[in-house]
């Protein structure tokens, strides 16, 4: 998933750079929609990278999973239960999957690293919302509204895995 995520990100911002110079040239409406768009998934992609790298360079997936902040309430867990996440938690990917493997840590370092991720998802849906200031700009504000919503949701899901998983992890801590 790492490397995918890198390629997609050079990718869009590669198509960012090459509609902008096109917008520049040639001066086609739709070449400046595309540099918009393209610009738009450009900094979804980037973002997610340095936020993931910023968290790893200060925490490096150590987060205090005692700290009230991760703690996850019985109502939490219902609507989790509700939710069926226990059913397609699995089909979604993971940035770097082995540090979520018991063959290759600890159920304390993965505790931390569901804590860290999480934090690196909460950031992002923060995160997610600036590109509708852009509007200020373009004027086109459902392109920046909808990425950055759509952006959000997706993140929300990977928060939701790591609190469900959460418990059932403290739980084999505790065994």
């Amino acid at each position: 998933m790492k490397k995918n995520m890198i390629i997609i990100t050079a990718v869009f911002v590669t198509g960012t750079l090459i509609f902008i110079i096109l917008y520049r040239v040639l001066g086609f409406g739709i070449l400046l929609t595309m540099s918009i768009t393209f610009g738009t998934i450009s900094y979804h992609f980037v973002m997610r990278l340095v936020v993931g790298f910023l968290y790893n360079i200060f925490m490096n997936n150590h987060a205090d999973y005692q700290n009230s902040w991760f703690n996850v309430s019985t109502n939490e867990q219902k609507l989790y239960e509700k939710l069926r996440v226990k059913k397609w938690k699995y089909k979604m990917p993971a940035f770097e999957p082995d540090i979520f493997d018991p063959r290759k840590h600890s159920w304390v370092e993965i505790i931390q690293a569901t804590c860290q991720a999480e934090l690196v998802h909460e950031t992002i849906v923060v995160l997610s919302f600036l590109p509708i200031i852009a509007g200020l700009w373009f004027g086109v504000y459902p392109v920046f509204i909808i990425t950055s919503v759509g952006a959000a949701i997706v993140d929300t899901v990977f928060i939701i895995i790591q609190r469900y998983n959460r418990p059932r992890i403290l739980n084999l801590i505790k065994r």
